[in-house]
């Protein structure tokens, strides 16, 4: 198959990851000689946070109090990689962004710059309260807090709807919705179902 991208994109909880890894191995077994490039940017944050830079130490203040980190940061977050690690011919998987319209609108202009022919968009929907739910039960150090559930589900809907939303009416993206509220199996045939 030729190189492909796709971009795993949904409320906390959703189970992007885990749908990010199935597809990987999924595309190792039918293309085992093509490289899987996976950007994860969710991850890459909470570690970021963690340093000592002056840019570490602010974007840990954000952090802290509950917001979504400026959109150059992000887009900072996986352009500098694309640039350091691309190569050309490999499957690239995105995983946690875009996080809003305008890093939405910066992806297509990194599309075209690499020629990413049609992205596949993998939209997990799961209502907020299976998301708060999840949340609650996985326990990771930003999951704890309810005020910090309810706003990291309230930026979702204010910034990442509208990126949604710009690759659900793009003619130049594969905008593939699956209901995130099934099994783990059920979720993974269907997308493979939309996408191959």
């Amino acid at each position: 198959m030729p190189p492909q991208t796709f971009i795993f994109i949904g409320r906390s909880g959703c189970g992007k990851g885990t749908q990010v890894s199935l597809l990987e191995a999924y595309l190792k077994k039918h293309d085992e000689h093509r490289h899987v490039f996976y950007i994860e940017t969710g991850e890459r944050f909470r570690r970021f946070i963690k340093e000592h830079s002056l840019s570490s130490r602010l974007a840990h203040k954000i952090y802290e109090a509950g917001q979504r980190q400026p959109d150059f940061l992000a887009v900072w977050m996986w352009s500098h990689l694309l640039v350091e690690r691309m190569v050309g011919n490999e499957h690239i998987i995105f995983d946690g962004t875009p996080r809003s319209l305008p890093e939405a609108q910066i992806f297509t202009t990194a599309a075209h710059f690499y020629n990413l022919e049609r992205p596949h968009v993998i939209h997990l929907e799961i209502s907020r309260e299976a998301s708060k739910e999840r949340l609650r039960a996985r326990g990771r150090m930003d999951d704890v807090k309810e005020e910090e559930i309810n706003s990291r589900l309230d930026w979702f809907e204010k910034d990442v709807v509208p990126a949604i939303e710009y690759f659900r009416h793009h003619p130049e993206y594969n905008f593939v919705e699956v209901n995130g509220e099934q099994t783990v199996e059920e979720i993974h045939q269907q997308i493979i179902a939309k996408i191959f």
